[in-house]
Protein backbone atom coordinates (compact mmCIF):
# COMPACT_ATOMS: atom_id res chain seq x y z
CA UNK A 1 0.00 0.00 0.00
CA UNK A 2 2.48 2.52 0.88
CA UNK A 3 4.61 1.69 -2.87
CA UNK A 4 1.05 2.74 -4.20
CA UNK A 5 0.61 5.75 -2.10
CA UNK A 6 3.31 8.13 -4.44
CA UNK A 7 1.64 6.29 -7.87
CA UNK A 8 -1.93 7.41 -6.74
CA UNK A 9 -0.33 10.96 -5.95
CA UNK A 10 1.71 11.20 -9.46
CA UNK A 11 -1.38 10.12 -11.11
CA UNK A 12 -3.90 12.64 -9.21
CA UNK A 13 -1.94 15.05 -9.91
CA UNK A 14 -1.00 14.20 -13.74
CA UNK A 15 -5.06 13.94 -13.72
CA UNK A 16 -5.53 17.71 -12.34
CA UNK A 17 -3.31 18.71 -14.97
CA UNK A 18 -4.92 17.55 -17.76
CA UNK A 19 -8.57 18.58 -16.64
CA UNK A 20 -7.75 22.25 -16.56
CA UNK A 21 -5.47 21.89 -20.07
CA UNK A 22 -9.35 20.53 -20.65
CA UNK A 23 -10.96 23.41 -19.37
CA UNK A 24 -8.19 25.98 -20.76
CA UNK A 25 -8.74 24.22 -24.04
CA UNK A 26 -12.72 23.95 -23.86
CA UNK A 27 -13.03 27.89 -23.18
CA UNK A 28 -10.64 28.80 -25.76
CA UNK A 29 -13.34 27.26 -28.34
CA UNK A 30 -16.31 28.37 -26.69
CA UNK A 31 -15.40 32.04 -26.78
CA UNK A 32 -13.86 31.24 -30.64
CA UNK A 33 -17.66 30.21 -31.61
CA UNK A 34 -18.84 33.08 -29.97
CA UNK A 35 -16.60 35.27 -32.12
CA UNK A 36 -17.80 32.48 -34.94
CA UNK A 37 -22.12 33.59 -33.77
CA UNK A 38 -21.42 37.50 -33.48
CA UNK A 39 -19.84 37.35 -36.85
CA UNK A 40 -22.81 35.43 -38.35
CA UNK A 41 -24.85 38.22 -36.85
CA UNK A 42 -23.00 41.03 -39.07
CA UNK A 43 -23.21 38.89 -41.82
CA UNK A 44 -27.04 38.42 -41.50
CA UNK A 45 -27.54 42.64 -40.92
CA UNK A 46 -25.53 43.16 -43.45
CA UNK A 47 -27.38 40.83 -45.86
CA UNK A 48 -30.73 41.95 -44.50
CA UNK A 49 -29.49 45.56 -46.07
CA UNK A 50 -28.24 44.30 -49.09
CA UNK A 51 -31.94 42.46 -49.63
CA UNK A 52 -33.23 46.12 -49.23
CA UNK A 53 -31.68 47.38 -51.63
CA UNK A 54 -33.48 46.02 -54.98
CA UNK A 55 -36.53 46.91 -53.99
CA UNK A 56 -35.44 50.64 -52.60
CA UNK A 57 -33.97 51.44 -56.46
CA UNK A 58 -36.95 49.41 -57.77
CA UNK A 59 -39.40 52.34 -55.61
CA UNK A 60 -36.36 55.15 -56.76
CA UNK A 61 -36.58 54.28 -60.04
CA UNK A 62 -40.30 54.09 -60.42
CA UNK A 63 -40.07 58.26 -59.66
CA UNK A 64 -36.35 59.52 -61.03
CA UNK A 65 -35.73 57.23 -63.79
CA UNK A 66 -32.99 59.89 -64.95
CA UNK A 67 -31.18 59.55 -61.81
CA UNK A 68 -29.91 56.15 -63.56
CA UNK A 69 -25.86 56.79 -63.04
CA UNK A 70 -26.62 56.76 -59.29
CA UNK A 71 -29.21 53.98 -59.33
CA UNK A 72 -26.53 51.60 -61.22
CA UNK A 73 -24.19 53.11 -58.47
CA UNK A 74 -25.88 51.66 -55.64
CA UNK A 75 -26.33 48.16 -57.24
CA UNK A 76 -23.01 48.14 -58.73
CA UNK A 77 -21.94 48.83 -54.78
CA UNK A 78 -24.73 46.14 -53.58
CA UNK A 79 -22.71 43.58 -55.86
CA UNK A 80 -19.34 44.36 -54.69
CA UNK A 81 -20.53 43.95 -50.77
CA UNK A 82 -22.09 41.22 -51.55
CA UNK A 83 -18.97 39.46 -52.89
CA UNK A 84 -16.77 39.86 -49.90
CA UNK A 85 -17.33 37.09 -47.51
CA UNK A 86 -14.63 36.21 -44.40
CA UNK A 87 -14.63 33.31 -43.02
CA UNK A 88 -14.35 34.24 -39.11
CA UNK A 89 -12.22 31.10 -38.16
CA UNK A 90 -9.11 32.47 -40.61
CA UNK A 91 -9.98 36.44 -40.84
CA UNK A 92 -7.07 38.65 -41.09
CA UNK A 93 -7.44 42.18 -40.18
CA UNK A 94 -6.90 42.99 -43.97
CA UNK A 95 -9.83 40.55 -45.26
CA UNK A 96 -11.49 42.90 -42.37
CA UNK A 97 -10.30 46.45 -44.07
CA UNK A 98 -11.62 44.90 -47.39
CA UNK A 99 -15.21 43.79 -46.07
CA UNK A 100 -15.98 47.03 -44.04
CA UNK A 101 -14.57 48.89 -47.19
CA UNK A 102 -16.73 47.44 -49.48
CA UNK A 103 -19.92 47.30 -47.08
CA UNK A 104 -18.67 51.50 -46.68
CA UNK A 105 -19.14 51.60 -50.86
CA UNK A 106 -22.67 50.31 -49.84
CA UNK A 107 -23.33 52.67 -47.46
CA UNK A 108 -21.90 55.55 -49.32
CA UNK A 109 -24.06 54.81 -52.71
CA UNK A 110 -27.18 54.38 -50.79
CA UNK A 111 -26.22 57.62 -49.04
CA UNK A 112 -26.56 59.25 -52.10
CA UNK A 113 -29.80 57.07 -53.56
CA UNK A 114 -31.57 58.72 -50.32
CA UNK A 115 -30.35 62.28 -51.53
CA UNK A 116 -31.39 62.18 -54.75
CA UNK A 117 -34.92 61.65 -53.36
CA UNK A 118 -34.97 64.48 -51.24
CA UNK A 119 -35.44 66.16 -55.08
CA UNK A 120 -38.74 64.33 -55.29
CA UNK A 121 -41.30 65.37 -53.13
CA UNK A 122 -43.86 62.57 -54.47
CA UNK A 123 -41.39 60.07 -53.65
CA UNK A 124 -40.59 61.12 -50.15
CA UNK A 125 -44.66 60.77 -49.86
CA UNK A 126 -44.89 57.51 -51.00
CA UNK A 127 -45.79 55.11 -48.39
CA UNK A 128 -43.29 51.98 -50.16
CA UNK A 129 -39.90 54.36 -50.12
CA UNK A 130 -41.04 55.68 -46.31
CA UNK A 131 -41.19 51.98 -45.23
CA UNK A 132 -38.05 50.70 -46.58
CA UNK A 133 -35.90 53.94 -45.66
CA UNK A 134 -37.48 53.56 -41.98
CA UNK A 135 -36.37 49.63 -42.92
CA UNK A 136 -32.86 50.74 -43.68
CA UNK A 137 -32.46 53.08 -40.75
CA UNK A 138 -33.14 50.48 -38.65
CA UNK A 139 -30.77 47.63 -40.25
CA UNK A 140 -27.79 50.26 -40.26
CA UNK A 141 -29.04 49.96 -36.23
CA UNK A 142 -28.92 46.95 -36.36
CA UNK A 143 -25.68 46.54 -37.78
CA UNK A 144 -23.79 48.54 -35.44
CA UNK A 145 -25.28 46.60 -32.63
CA UNK A 146 -24.01 43.69 -34.40
CA UNK A 147 -20.31 44.65 -34.60
CA UNK A 148 -20.43 46.02 -31.20
CA UNK A 149 -21.47 42.57 -30.11
CA UNK A 150 -18.53 40.96 -32.13
CA UNK A 151 -15.54 43.50 -31.00
CA UNK A 152 -16.80 42.68 -27.38
CA UNK A 153 -16.95 39.02 -28.46
CA UNK A 154 -13.41 39.48 -30.10
CA UNK A 155 -12.01 41.32 -27.60
CA UNK A 156 -13.13 38.71 -25.00
CA UNK A 157 -11.45 35.62 -27.21
CA UNK A 158 -8.02 37.90 -27.97
CA UNK A 159 -7.70 38.34 -23.99
CA UNK A 160 -8.49 34.70 -22.80
CA UNK A 161 -6.00 33.51 -25.58
CA UNK A 162 -3.14 36.11 -24.21
CA UNK A 163 -3.48 35.42 -21.07
CA UNK A 164 -0.45 33.45 -18.64
CA UNK A 165 -0.74 31.12 -19.05
CA UNK A 166 -3.26 30.53 -21.25
CA UNK A 167 -1.37 31.78 -23.80
CA UNK A 168 0.87 29.31 -23.91
CA UNK A 169 -1.54 26.55 -24.78
CA UNK A 170 -3.27 28.83 -26.85
CA UNK A 171 -0.12 29.11 -28.98
CA UNK A 172 0.79 25.64 -29.08
CA UNK A 173 -2.97 25.19 -30.35
CA UNK A 174 -3.00 27.46 -32.81
CA UNK A 175 -5.38 29.85 -31.46
CA UNK A 176 -4.68 33.07 -32.88
CA UNK A 177 -6.00 36.64 -32.33
CA UNK A 178 -9.18 37.97 -34.09
CA UNK A 179 -9.46 41.30 -35.85
CA UNK A 180 -11.55 44.25 -34.77
CA UNK A 181 -13.98 46.29 -36.72
CA UNK A 182 -12.27 49.74 -36.32
CA UNK A 183 -13.61 52.98 -37.07
CA UNK A 184 -13.75 54.36 -40.65
CA UNK A 185 -11.16 56.69 -41.83
CA UNK A 186 -11.71 60.23 -40.98
CA UNK A 187 -14.73 59.25 -38.56
CA UNK A 188 -12.78 61.31 -35.88
CA UNK A 189 -12.88 64.15 -37.57
CA UNK A 190 -16.30 66.33 -36.93
CA UNK A 191 -18.09 67.15 -40.64
CA UNK A 192 -17.77 70.65 -40.81
CA UNK A 193 -20.87 72.93 -41.50
CA UNK A 194 -21.31 75.99 -42.78
CA UNK A 195 -24.45 78.09 -43.10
Amino acid sequence: MKKALPWIIVLGILAIIVLWIAGMYNGFVAAEEEVESAWSQVENQYQRRADLVPNLVATVKGYAAHEQETLEGVIEARAKATQVTIDPAKATPEQLVAFQAAQGELSQALGRLLAVAENYPDLKANENFRDLQAQLEGTENRITVARQLFNESARNYNTKIRRFPNNILAGMCGFEKKPYFEAEEGASKAPKVEF
